[in-house]
């Protein structure tokens, strides 16, 4: 503890232990592991992915909010965003009295009922120096749960700012761990930043890194993913790439590859090794997850169904590495697949709204494939497999009996 500032736990894991158990483990997802990750019935097999669900981040964030109502029972808690992009484990916290505090239409978060007497609980994305700074000075008691991954992505971006290096960070501006990783160049008095979405995006800097061309254009496609006072001359003569911790790796590392290029192409290779960094901030779970789901689809697989909330930025990228290959459906929740009709809800990979498919599991179907994004917890995965044996009309209990 420093003051008020918690981000080592508070030794209550035993305290909380059979909650947690009760609200997110699954005895299936324990039985279908024992099983080689396979399950077979009627006709029906469900593959499971070999890696999925919670990561170790995420793990830590829910215990540290669980811990934190039993250390503060009678506090008011708020939460800064949510805790993790999984409607169900939100709400639960919900249940429990923590007020979770919404960002604003312009990005900002409205801590004007927050008292020096509250606990204000950071999410597993972390927050922007801003959004901190505004904290600390309130005086109430902070809770950290900012995961271990995204930390050492601030350091990197940190080094880029302080060397005087501008951070090309590919990634979601919109998403908060990217907001909270870019803002952290603001600890320098000249750090800069820049947030690439994909590599169309990427190219467009190598573009003008290599023959240049029209400043105030590429000024105004990043007017909201770049710092203040961005200039393409000055800023992208020396830059540093690092990424948001759940984008698809292989895309990050090939926009690194590009922009490499771009300086070598500009200033030779001994001057693009002096201004030109690069490190690969993928977080190991994200990497994993992915790695798990290719793997799987090298089976045989008639359909994929990955589960994730859809502001899940790592569920996505699921999701897409799926629909390559396979007919994929990503929900939200277990819910969402209606056993009666044959239904499932789910939003279509690139889409923006949800959608009902009637006759998503055709009859000539064999195997499913399932996984999860980091956030989804293994009751909601457990729940899945069951309603996908349910739209065939078997009962799982009596497998497994």
């Amino acid at each position: 503890m420093e003051d008020n500032y918690y981000r080592k736990g508070f030794g209550l894991k035993g305290e909380i232990h059979d909650t947690l158990v009760d609200d997110y483990h699954s005895a299936l997802v324990d039985a279908v592991r024992e099983r080689g990750y396979a399950i077979s019935a009627g006709g029906l097999t469900v593959r499971l992915a070999r890696e999925f669900g919670f990561c170790y981040g995420v793990d830590r964030a829910v215990e540290y909010a669980y811990e934190t109502r039993s250390k503060f029972p009678v506090k008011r808690i708020f939460l800064v965003g949510e805790i993790i992009h999984n409607p169900h484990v939100n709400a639960k916290l919900a249940s429990m009295g923590i007020v979770i505090i919404r960002r604003s239409d312009v990005g900002e978060f409205d801590f004007a009922d927050v008292t020096a007497d509250d606990v204000v609980i950071m999410p597993a994305f972390g927050v922007t120096k801003v959004a901190f700074d505004r904290l600390r000075a309130l005086g109430c008691v902070l809770v950290d749960t900012t995961c271990g991954s995204v930390l050492n992505v601030w350091k990197r971006v940190e080094g880029y700012a302080r060397d005087g290096f501008t951070s090309v960070i590919h990634g979601k501006f919109q998403h908060e761990e990217t907001r909270a990783t870019a803002s952290q160049v603001s600890r320098f008095p000249n750090g800069r930043f820049l947030v690439v979405r994909d590599m169309a995006e990427a190219q467009l800097l190598c573009e003008f890194i290599q023959h240049g061309g029209s400043a105030a254009a590429l000024q105004q496609r990043f007017r909201v993913a770049s710092s203040p006072g961005f200039e393409p001359g000055r800023d992208l003569a020396r830059v540093g790439v690092a990424n948001q911790t759940t984008m698809l790796s292989g895309e990050s590392l090939a926009i690194a590859a590009e922009l490499r290029k771009a300086m070598v192409a500009r200033y030779g290779e001994a001057g693009a090794s002096e201004r030109f960094r690069t490190f690969d901030t993928i977080c190991s779970a994200t990497q994993d997850r992915q790695d798990a789901v290719i793997k799987l689809l090298e089976d045989s697989v008639d359909v994929m169904v990955v589960i994730g909330g859809y502001n899940s930025s790592n569920t996505t990228h699921l999701a897409a590495l799926c629909a390559k290959r396979v007919p994929t459906f990503h929900i939200a929740d277990s819910g969402d697949i209606l056993p009666l009709g044959n239904t499932i809800r789910h939003r279509p990979v690139g889409g923006h709204d949800a959608m009902d498919t009637a006759g998503w599991l055709p009859a000539e179907a064999r195997v499913v494939g399932v996984t999860a994004g980091a956030s989804t917890p293994n009751n909601k995965v457990g729940e899945t497999i069951e309603r996908i044996f349910a739209t065939r009309g078997i009962e799982l209990q009596a497998v497994l009996a």
